[in-house]
């Protein structure tokens, strides 16, 4: 097949392509996706998913004369398989092999703005809205072959090699009968789709098509571009932020080999040389310069006394009040999680030229309109003659450094006209300078009844804004930095059902007397935003512990405790799905080494359902604790790539296993001090689990659910439920380090 990606964009550079606009483009670009704004402006309510502000067909779909069709997706391939995944969808619904297929993903001067691609809402609105469009465009198709041949439509048929088929043997290519249609035209909701019990690809597993260059050191990150002529950057700051360099010797940095320019505006530098590592001795000479704190100090105290003492505004998710039978017994539990990095592999990176009085920024954003939007406002150019490129990066799901780098460097090629720019981040300044994923606390209480039904549950959640991604010049590093800076945003909440910190907290199960406040922390000690799956991760683990602590008090077996308190029944499918395949029933019983736990959310509560079973081995002497074995089995809806979601969930499983057991943010008063792998490890190979098994439920003809970010809460809750399965010591505040379950058990 052909695929347009960055290789394509890239060549373009040295004659920069003109941005333009589609003409069904909405007119508010706001952000959207389940983190930051509203999104863009719905203007056709009745259709589904991303048509809703984008209904014209050839916004998604162009065909040409041979036939092949071009799909147009506002979303990012971020490494989890959406452009892969969207592929199928659009060539089943066309009908047409792989091969006749490509795709363009999120690109300013090209595709729809569907937001941000984030909160799982790929599949849910993307790849909703490319099937029903292409449903419709088939339905075109057929119905133009139709009235050539004066037949009824029903008569005729699609043969999934680009052609529309009579009952007597007749046939018409797609690109014969594409030329004579207009596809300037808006979709209607109704459009028939194709039958599940014929899918050619959807549903089946296809390889993925950006694996090869990853897999082969190809050119596949943003990281990996060459242009001709390209200059490298290194942008000049403190060692974190909140701090900021004092009396660097700008004019002896100029003079170093190689170097071409500092660009200046405000406090905001940046070296440009001929090689990066040039670049990189002129930052290493700037930064010998002294530093000093520009913000307040870094909180002294933990987590739940820094959270619990700073103002809040109060949201009230849920307060039921329902008559039910006196309550028996009360369990009341903490649980916190600390800062955590995005830990990306590779530092953030942007690509940048200047030419003609227009702006092109390759960027791995994961908003790449709002990017386009938010760095014209930053460098004073009109949003149309800036065009943003999604071009992948390695590694990120949440909001690393991707956006401030890009803004970083939009404002170095400003101010160098017609030289490609490409400036990368140390790994010192991606620790310390990316937003962090937010710490967390919560409080919850649940009562018990005599029958061991729980009767009231109480769950208080305190966090700061996690959407603060920035939607305009003022939510950038460099938007603080320059001559005329933009004043300091101020973090919203994100309201439910896709909430933020309070995202998941309110449970699926049928509870009675529920209340489910939301302590919103407007003001941030550390620099804060979207890391994957949001509050969701504490959320859940704090829920799904619970429900074991409760389980265990009123001496319940712990599946039955939640299917107890379990109507939906696609929640208790996948529940029992992956416990059966465990072998929940002969599963190992705590023997102080070995244990076993599960945990379940269906992720906002409206997207995948997740269940998950593991088996754990803990070494005493050390609190050494070893993952054997997990089983997991989610309903996704209809898979588009079954192979897809289980690489989804099971790099869902690995990163919070991470998160769950090790990843801490450390920082003094003064700056944060995690700037390495060293001070920061994440899980290495030797720590995967011994064996992870997926199990994705069949559901076909089911709309899409979300199922990127539907493992991280219940991999945490289980994780935590089989120590204290194995042990009887419940640990509560991550990370669930070693040294902390030691001390729990004390003296051997």
């Amino acid at each position: 097949m052909t695929v347009l990606l960055s290789r394509r964009q890239m060549l373009a550079a040295s004659g920069l392509v003109v941005a333009f606009s589609l003409t069904s483009r909405s007119v508010a670009q706001l952000s959207g996706g389940g983190e930051g704004g509203p999104g863009p402006e719905i203007v056709a309510p009745d259709l589904p998913g991303s048509l809703k502000s984008h209904p014209v067909l050839d916004a998604w779909i162009r065909i040409d004369r041979k036939g092949h069709a071009t799909i147009f997706t506002g979303k990012a391939e971020l490494g989890q398989g959406i452009a892969s995944a969207l592929w199928q969808v659009a060539s089943e619904e066309l009908d047409l092999s792989l091969a006749q297929v490509e795709i363009v993903t999120a690109d300013s001067g090209r595709t729809p703005d569907e937001g941000l691609t984030a909160g799982s809402h790929s599949m849910q609105d993307g790849g909703t809205a490319i099937a029903n469009a292409a449903a419709n465009v088939r339905m075109l198709l057929t119905r133009a072959a139709a009235a050539r041949w004066g037949v009824g439509v029903k008569t005729v048929d699609t043969n999934g090699k680009g052609s529309v088929i009579a009952a007597d043997g007749r046939k018409l290519s797609y690109g014969v009968l594409a030329a004579g249609l207009n596809l300037h035209v808006a979709a209607i909701k109704d459009a028939p789709r194709r039958d599940p019990a014929r899918y050619r690809t959807m549903a089946h597993d296809v390889p993925r098509f950006d694996i090869p260059a990853k897999l082969t050191g190809g050119e596949a990150f943003v990281q990996d571009m060459r242009l001709p002529g390209m200059l490298h950057a290194r942008v000049v700051r403190g060692p974190s932020f909140g701090t900021e360099l004092k009396e660097a010797d700008f004019d002896a940095a100029a003079r170093m080999p190689g170097v071409v320019k500092i660009v200046r505006d405000g406090s905001f530098a940046a070296v440009v040389a001929r090689t990066q590592w040039q670049a990189i001795a002129a930052l290493r000479f700037l930064q010998e310069a002294p530093w000093a704190r520009s913000a307040p100090p870094l909180p002294s105290l933990g987590v739940a006394e820094t959270l619990m003492a700073l103002p809040a505004h109060d949201i009230v998710v849920l307060d039921t009040h329902d008559q039910v039978a006196p309550a028996q017994r009360r369990v009341v539990a903490r649980y916190s999680r600390p800062w955590l990095s995005h830990g990306s592999i590779g530092p953030s990176c942007s690509v940048t030229l200047f030419k003609d009085g227009e702006l092109t920024i390759w960027s791995h954003s994961q908003g790449i309109f709002d990017v386009q939007r938010s760095v014209a406002q930053l460098v004073g150019l009109p949003a149309e003659k800036v065009r943003c490129i999604h071009t992948q990066g390695s590694g990120c799901y949440g909001q690393n450094g991707a956006d401030d780098v890009s803004a970083d460097a939009g404002l170095i090629a400003v101010a160098m006209p017609g030289v490609p720019i490409k400036l990368q981040w140390m790994r010192e300044q991606e620790f310390g300078w990316e937003p962090l994923g937010p710490a967390m606390v919560s409080e919850l209480t649940g009562i018990l009844g005599a029958d061991g039904k729980i009767v009231a549950w109480k769950h208080d959640v305190w966090s700061n804004p996690h959407n603060n991604r920035p939607t305009d010049a003022a939510g950038y590093v460099a938007g603080q930095e320059i001559t005329k800076p933009y004043p300091v945003p101020v973090g919203k909440p994100i309201p439910m059902p896709e909430g933020d910190g309070d995202r998941n907290s309110n449970p699926l199960y049928a509870l009675p007397n529920m209340q489910v406040l939301y302590h919103f922390l407007p003001q941030m000690p550390l620099r804060v935003s979207a890391l994957r799956s949001l509050g969701a991760h504490l959320n859940i683990f704090s829920i799904e512990s619970m429900f074991d602590e409760l389980a265990h008090a009123c001496g319940q077996d712990p599946l039955a405790f939640r299917l107890a308190h379990m109507e939906d029944p696609r929640a208790r499918a996948v529940m029992i799905e992956a416990t059966t395949r465990f072998g929940w029933s002969k599963r190992v019983r705590g023997n102080g080494r070995r244990g076993t736990g599960m945990a379940f959310a269906r992720y906002k509560n409206i997207g995948a359902y997740c269940a998950i079973a593991m088996e754990v081995e803990i070494e005493r002497e050390t609190g050494v604790v070893t993952v054997r074995r997990v089983q997991a089995a989610v309903d996704a809806g209809q898979p588009a790539s079954p192979d897809g979601i289980r690489n989804q969930v099971e790099g869902g499983i690995v990163q919070s296993l991470s998160w769950t057991t090790r990843e801490s943010v450390t920082f003094e008063p003064s700056h944060r001090t995690s700037f390495d792998w060293s001070a920061y490890p994440i899980s290495r190979f030797s720590d995967v689990p011994g064996e992870i098994d997926v199990h994705v439920l069949p559901q076909s003809g089911m709309p899409f659910l979300g199922a990127g970010e539907t493992a991280q809460g219940p991999t945490a809750a289980a994780f935590a439920n089989a120590i204290a399965d194995a042990t009887g010591v419940r640990l509560r505040e991550m990370p669930l380090t070693p040294d902390k379950l030691k001390s729990a058990l004390g003296p051997i």
